[in-house]
């Protein structure tokens, strides 16, 4: 239950509209019928935006979606919404000089979102078709999933920044924070965490300058973190209903497809996950051994309801009928789903091998029973269980413990699974996801001869060099320091959480969450010297000279911007924590993800 004195949410409808209205005055801009082409992966967040029927209204005659392969359209106008991808735009060089050839004669219109990169506009030029196309930029920032959920729905942006070093995407997640600022601002505090981060916020610093303060602030604090400073968190697997539901049916824009085993009948549905489903805004949090309960005690209600019609007269039923009946119906035809969706989980989430799986994961986390979990690992290999999950439990065995034989690991992955894998343990290994541990050196040891290389900030790019180095194996000393796995003398009650270890069957607070909580209880990075040497990033902690009462309310509304993914788990775990210490917390990311997502992004299955 929230406390009383807990901050309103801001309203992020305003960012909703704001994007349609960009997007409709871009449509405008080309007069007449046209056809619109969307690249694949814009679909649901601009259905979310603008439907079908809107874009009707301003001339847009037929949709199709970008398959990189030629047009069949008869209309003279064409309207291409992408992302600034570089395939993208070679198909559509592709599709102006067929028609070139074939003599048709067109006008086209290229919308990037969010923005434009100089590379398309040189592969442009290099085709020949720079002065045949209009480009423009939709700024699409941010795409409110939820009350207190906003994603840039950038997936990409985690391969992207941290495997391949690409930083375009820097300036996009600056401006949505700075739309952010602009709409809800202005934030009083910036911390943050990460190399990432750091980039984001003086990116942000340039924007803002010279801009005007506004007296409404929905908005006072502002923490950034980024995906690299915990990795042990979305590699852990989600308990969770929320978290169970995307790992099994995925949710894509905050709305998930239920198949015909869930909805007993012949076809799937599509339903909104968010808190006007007020059956899911219940359980959305619990762990999933409270959620039977709850739904059983639901559906009993919704009887009792139902049964209040007996003895009513006319008058009475009237009423029953105009102002209850629709919303027991919509009540119960929500409660059926969520009770198949959750017997679906059931059959594949609390087999035998599941048990084992979550106890080895556990073990791992407090640091006991290490042989056995490496025996378990070896037999899910052996046993071609599922490839993503064999490659998850080696990194997480990998960053927790610094006893993983990088090559021993390697050689029975690719026996198993297959030759085409080495690329992606390269990738791991470049992450640091997937360590190769020098024979009786541990990482301390290794800290201690360069340590105070790595500790000196004049050092420039000794840090730098020793930075990865740093990140291997720092698991259980930051354990130990910041208390990420209770004690295990009493019994954890998961209907009564004392604390965010309950995402996680009260086996371990998430690194990610947990450092949040720290830096807003001490106000800053003071006191967590020595943590932030272990995770050897990037901190810092900015005021924007904003002068706002300690007792406002925005001072309590918090802003966490995930750089390069967050999971339902974190999401769950910070709302656990605003109940708790008063706060709300509004998660910006720039994806969902989980751990499947996470390993699928480092794949290179190439020979």
């Amino acid at each position: 239950i929230a406390r009383k004195d807990s901050p309103e949410l801001p309203d992020f409808s305003m960012l909703k509209r704001l994007a349609k209205d960009q997007l409709i005055y871009l449509l405008e801009q080309l007069p007449g019928k046209k056809d619109l082409f969307i690249e694949a992966d814009l679909m649901s967040p601009l259905d979310r935006i603008a439907n079908v029927s809107t874009l009707r209204q301003h001339e847009v005659d037929k949709l199709y979606k970008v398959e990189y392969k030629p047009v069949i359209s008869n209309s003279d106008q064409l309207c291409f919404l992408i992302r600034p991808r570089i395939q993208t735009v070679k198909w559509i060089c592709d599709v102006v000089n067929a028609d070139k050839a074939a003599g048709k004669a067109r006008s086209y219109k290229i919308i990037f979102t969010s923005q434009k990169f100089y590379a398309c506009d040189a592969v442009l030029e290099e085709q020949g078709i720079f002065g045949d196309v209009t480009t423009d930029e939709w700024p699409f920032y941010l795409l409110p999933l939820d009350e207190d959920i906003i994603s840039l729905e950038l997936p990409e942006f985690f391969r992207d920044n941290f495997l391949a070093g690409d930083q375009r995407w820097v300036r996009t997640a600056s401006n949505a924070l700075h739309l952010l600022h602009s709409l809800y601002g202005p934030f009083s505090k910036v911390y943050g965490i990460g190399r990432c981060s750091k980039m984001v916020y003086e990116s942000w610093r340039q924007i803002k300058e010279g801009e005007q303060k506004t007296d409404k602030v929905d908005i006072g604090k502002v923490f950034l973190i980024d995906r690299d400073v915990d990795y042990v968190t979305p590699l852990c697997s989600q308990v969770v209903y929320e978290g169970l539901v995307d790992d099994i049916f995925r949710i894509k824009c905050g709305c998930v497809e239920l198949g015909p085993d869930v909805t007993s009948s012949d076809k799937s549905i599509k339903v909104m996950l968010n808190s006007q489903d007020k059956v899911f805004n219940e359980i959305r949090n619990e762990h999933f051994s409270n959620v039977f309960g709850f739904l059983s005690q639901k559906a009993r209600n919704l009887q009792t309801a139902y049964d209040k019609r007996r003895g009513m007269d006319i008058q009475q039923m009237k009423t029953f009928v105009s102002e209850e009946l629709k919303g027991l119906k919509q009540e119960h035809r929500l409660l059926s789903l969520h009770i198949g969706a959750s017997e679906s989980i059931m059959k594949k989430k609390t087999k035998q091998d599941f048990q084992e799986l979550l106890k080895t994961e556990h073990s791992l986390l407090e640091g006991f029973e290490i042989r056995e979990c490496i025996s378990f690992i070896e037999e899910h290999i052996n046993r071609q269980i599922s490839m993503i999950e064999s490659l998850r439990l080696l990194c997480l065995l990998s960053i927790t413990e610094n006893e993983s034989d990088y090559y021993c690991a390697v050689i029975k992955y690719v026996m198993s699974y297959g030759i085409n894998h080495l690329l992606t343990f390269a990738n791991l290994r470049q992450l640091g996801l997937l360590v190769e541990q020098q024979p009786g050196e541990t990482l301390t040891a290794m800290e201690s001869k360069v340590g105070k290389l790595v500790n000196d900030k004049t050092a420039g790019k000794l840090t730098d060099a020793f930075s990865s180095l740093a990140k291997k194996s720092n698991f259980r000393a930051l354990s130990r320091k910041l208390n990420l796995v209770p004690k295990s003398d009493e019994e954890y009650d998961l209907r009564v959480p004392r604390d965010m270890a309950y995402i996680f069957s009260g086996a371990y607070v998430p690194l990610s969450c947990k450092l949040i909580e720290q830096v807003l209880e001490r106000d800053g990075w003071t006191g967590l010297e020595e943590v932030t040497r272990l995770l050897n990033a990037h901190e810092f902690a900015g005021s924007n000279g904003a002068d706002l009462a300690a007792k406002n309310d925005a001072q309590r509304t918090i802003l966490v911007m995930f750089l390069g993914g967050c999971t339902y788990s974190e999401i769950s775990a910070l709302r656990f924590l605003g109940r708790e210490r008063g706060f709300k917390f509004i998660v910006v990311t720039t994806a969902i993800t989980n751990s499947s997502r996470l390993i699928e992004a480092l794949l290179d299955n190439h020979v």
